[in-house]
């Protein structure tokens, strides 16, 4: 068991704190003012993880906090030689499942090439042949009109393989999409190159907690942040006004700009994406029933 001081346990939630309040504090903000983002709401509205619980620092299993009784508070804390540790009996029989899942998921995605013709396609897809107003967004323009929206999904071919952004298509758009993604291909059709599979590592890491450290959920939140960016800049809408430039995804030139972040973001994912299954290796190993 790795020790850490108080003095060291206590810089470690500090920072974490600060670090994660810079996306936290406005989010309360325009909670409190009612006022909506179309990037950043979804990052605490799809995601379940509540503000509260993204700067709540934990330091993952194996570790003992000097003097670290007021984590006792919480769930999965147990008093330990030297201090307050995570508890093995916290990972119960449902939520080994999960980290199970979770590590399979993950090492099947990661086993795969990144695929990088999709070209944000979903968020179009999305609102192909709907009447304004019943767009996601409505308190946003799209950039081309819902005429030109639709030209562009009819005009390129459409790759999607993660379901739960297949699952918003409108139901015209669905028929176009050269695959039918379900629930249940999630583990068969998962790659890297997606960007949706890329922000979910911040999914995963929190279906973990308290198990994972603290601090590998804030590096998938923040992948997550700027993941969510690109997806809304390459959308139709035109967010202009909050200083996202578009990536017009109908010119070859946007085109090739969408693959090449999308890349770079395949690539830093890769490395969250391989912490989280050594984590999901180390909480399974840990948790072990010891042997008779």
């Amino acid at each position: 068991m790795l020790v850490l001081t108080e003095q060291e346990w206590r810089e470690r939630q500090t920072a974490h704190r600060e670090r994660v309040a810079r996306w936290t504090s406005p989010h309360r903000r325009r909670q409190h003012n009612q006022r909506k983002h179309p990037v950043l709401d979804f990052l605490f509205t799809y995601y379940s993880f509540r503000p509260a619980r993204l700067e709540r620092w934990q330091p993952g299993v194996g570790v003992v906090l000097e003097n670290g009784q007021e984590f006792l508070s919480r769930k999965g804390f147990t008093e330990a030689p030297g201090g307050v540790a995570l508890d093995p009996a916290a990972l119960t029989d449902k939520r080994r499942d999960s980290a199970e899942f979770i590590l399979g998921l993950l090492s099947a995605t990661a086993s795969r090439p990144a695929r990088l013709g999709c070209f944000g396609l979903h968020e179009w897809a999305m609102v192909y042949r709907t009447e304004p107003g019943d767009v996601r967004h409505s308190g946003w323009p799209l950039r081309l009109g819902h005429d030109g929206t639709d030209q562009v999904v009819e005009s390129m071919p459409i790759s999607c393989t993660h379901h739960d952004a297949f699952r918003f298509f409108t139901p015209q758009a669905r028929p176009l999409n050269e695959l039918q993604p379900s629930r249940a291909d999630q583990v068969r059709l998962e790659q890297p190159g997606c960007l949706h599979a890329n922000m979910d590592l911040f999914k995963w890491a929190y279906k973990l907690d308290p198990f994972v450290p603290g601090e590998l959920i804030a590096d998938c939140f923040e992948l997550a942040v700027r993941v969510r960016e690109l997806d809304m800049c390459a959308s139709p809408y035109d967010l202009s006004e909050l200083g996202y430039e578009p990536v017009p995804i109908e010119t070859p030139q946007g085109r090739a700009d969408y693959a090449r972040r999308q890349r770079e973001f395949a690539e830093e994912a890769a490395g969250l994406r391989q912490r989280l299954i050594d984590t999901c290796r180390d909480v399974l190993t840990w948790a072990a029933p010891s042997p008779v």
